[in-house]
């Protein structure tokens, strides 16, 4: 099984060579991806609009831009959005800045797509939050088109492409990979039909995982696809909101039982989340690449 390592975006406050740092020592530890979250902004609770589930202030570095960072300072890990919000965002200069990533990293680009949840995101970004269901279907094979295509040719009720080229293609093609997030019908629907893999949520319960999986792979057989060819990830644990959640890193023992079992249940990847292990007690940049380089040993040790 193939671990990840979602990015802290809080090793910012250590200033920018702190960041590279965590950058390449993610690599040399051995970790198989680099993972960056996504959200442009968080939204203050109005009369109209529940606080979010983060804090407004928290802090976020842009997904991208942190990737082609973190590019210029590795050479081998592979790099991933967990996960982009799609749809609130333009798939033509999406679609332009994946290839750009993709080949100045030689290849190493996973984009993981979903739809979000935060309204007020759309709502900046002049985006439709209601539509985005329908917006991402498209987007996922608008930027398909892109990489693949020498004439990019595309219609549908909300972008229409006529007659265009975008060169470079990425070194992947229209084949590099697109892992759909979110456990609703529809992203499950939309990685049996569209996606190469499910970047599934945390926190739901394990016989709620290999439901969830086995729809993904009845919704590819309808469409004609092998069920077989899609891969599956799960988070180690969903995103701490509780003290039992801010505490699960600071048990090595609970975390690599987690993982086999996540590999057990049929998953291909599984994901460490960093600014969880800063939460649980690691407060630096060097503490918590201490903390990922132990724990990587235990789990290439059970899961590998």
């Amino acid at each position: 099984m193939k671990i990840a390592v979602e990015f802290p975006s809080v090793s910012f406050r250590e200033g920018p060579e702190k960041v590279a740092d965590m950058a390449r020592a993610i690599e040399q530890i051995g970790y198989d991806e680099l993972a960056v979250f996504d959200h442009v902004i968080m939204g203050y609770p109005t009369e109209t609009r529940r606080a979010p589930m983060y804090p407004p202030q928290m802090p976020i570095l842009e997904a991208l831009v942190m990737l082609a960072f973190a590019a210029a300072v590795t050479k081998r890990v592979s790099l991933s959005t967990e996960v982009l919000v799609l749809p609130q965002r333009q798939p033509i200069l999406v679609a332009k800045q994946i290839s750009t990533l993709d080949t100045l990293s030689g290849g190493r680009v996973r984009l993981g797509v979903g739809v979000g949840w935060q309204r007020a995101e759309y709502d900046v970004l002049n985006e439709d939050f209601g539509s985005r269901g329908k917006l991402m279907d498209d987007a996922i094979r608008l930027l398909r088109a892109c990489w693949a295509d020498e004439k990019i040719d595309f219609a549908s009720d909300r972008y229409n492409v006529d007659a265009i080229a975008m060169e470079p293609k990425p070194p992947q093609g229209g084949g590099l990979p697109i892992w759909v997030g979110g456990g609703s019908q529809a992203a499950l629907r939309r990685t049996g039909e569209l996606g190469d893999g499910w970047m599934g949520t945390a926190g739901v319960s394990d016989d709620e995982l290999v439901e969830a999986m086995a729809t993904i792979r009845r919704y590819a057989e309808e469409a004609g696809r092998d069920p077989s060819s899609i891969g599956m990830q799960l988070m180690l644990a969903p995103p701490p909101r509780d003290a039992a959640g801010k505490t699960f890193y600071s048990n090595h023992d609970q975390v690599v039982a987690r993982a086999e079992k996540i590999r057990d249940l049929g998953c291909d990847w599984t994901a460490v989340n960093a600014t969880a292990i800063f939460q649980a007690g690691a407060r630096s940049v060097d503490a918590m690449i201490d903390e990922l380089n132990t724990l990587h040993g235990k789990l290439r040790a059970a899961v590998s």
